[in-house]
């Protein structure tokens, strides 16, 4: 994708997707974290799409898959009985292709992909809203926001989930119930 504007995506029964959305300092990755060994144990295997705000390395300077990468590699996957990663050079682009991430990600099947970030896509979302951190709550200008954890409690819309921020267990249980309500789910709500 070259412009900034995120681009429709397509869904299918067999991929549920979940956008955990905030704003940065809500605490995305550390809910996350603790919220992951607790799909897991609930039989869900689950993908993790994460955006960045910046330029990154996986890969150490001098290493060989740098270098290889350095040299023009496109894709640059390096293996090892432990574990692989891919990395991909995207010049030109504005903005991380989420569409193009998704299709990465299908074949490893998933049962859920929980999507950090890229909160201007258009797909289900769970929103974190902290009020100390003096931000807007989105929910009422984003019609795919299909659950708000806050704290403290807050208002929310006819036909959006409310969860406590606190409650990990609510939210773990949400979460894994999400691939069950996909099907019904993958369309916004009206803002009127």
């Amino acid at each position: 994708m070259t412009s900034a504007e995120p681009a429709q995506l397509d869904f299918d029964d067999a991929l549920p997707l979940l956008g955990i959305a905030a704003w940065s300092g809500t605490g995305k990755t550390t809910l996350l974290e603790r919220l992951l060994p607790r799909l897991t144990a609930r039989g869900l295997r689950v993908a993790v799409i994460k955006h960045a705000h910046h330029g990154f390395d996986v890969d150490q300077p001098g290493k060989d898959s740098h270098r290889l990468r350095q040299a023009g590699a496109v894709p640059m996957l390096v293996a090892s009985r432990a574990r692989w990663a891919m990395m991909m050079e995207t010049p030109g682009q504005e903005e991380a292709d989420l569409a193009q991430l998704i299709e990465t990600v299908r074949g490893q099947r998933p049962d859920l992909v929980l999507v950090e970030g890229f909160k201007a896509w258009p797909l289900p979302k769970l929103e974190l809203y902290r009020e100390e951190l003096g931000k807007t709550l989105r929910v009422a200008e984003d019609p795919w926001v299909k659950a708000v954890a806050s704290q403290p409690p807050v208002s929310v819309p006819e036909g959006v989930d409310w969860l406590d921020l606190d409650d990990l267990e609510a939210i773990a249980e949400w979460v894994s119930e999400w691939p069950t309500r996909w099907s019904s789910a993958r369309a916004p709500r009206s803002l009127v």
